[in-house]
């Protein structure tokens, strides 16, 4: 399989000044775990994950006063939609991320979750071949 059968087309972007309150709430209302961070002073999108908001609220931040620019994530990965599942999720384990963003021929065209990884493999049957212990 490849990304382009798993990705989710469903994209949300939000601005830097975002609360991460307002950030949290988008993501649950599309069920989804990051948010695509677009400015204009910036020519490529930034991410805002679940965990970037967990981090924050573990430390004791106030979501509401906090925004999304101070606690996005700058590096953001891409992917091709030709990649397999397994160069995807290769490339999710090694740089340590649960996201990437896939763009075609320089277009965004949807988000790669492990989740997603996770949805396509066990609704096809993949199995590592390990017995329960």
């Amino acid at each position: 399989m490849q990304v382009r059968d798993g990705m989710s087309e469903v994209v949300l972007t939000v601005g830097p000044s975002h609360t991460l309150r307002e950030a949290a709430r988008k993501m649950v209302e599309k069920g989804i775990g990051a948010a695509l961070v677009t400015d204009d002073e910036r020519p490529v999108p930034c991410i805002v994950t679940e965990r970037d908001i967990l981090n924050s609220l573990g430390r004791g931040e106030d979501p509401d006063a906090e925004l999304v620019g101070e606690h996005m994530s700058e590096g953001l990965v891409a992917a091709s939609p030709e990649w397999s599942l397994e160069h995807a999720a290769s490339e999710m384990s090694t740089r340590g991320i649960r996201h990437l963003v896939v763009f075609d021929e320089g277009e965004l065209s949807g988000v790669l979750s492990i989740r997603d990884i996770v949805r396509c493999w066990t609704a096809t049957g993949a199995t590592s071949g390990i017995g329960p212990s």
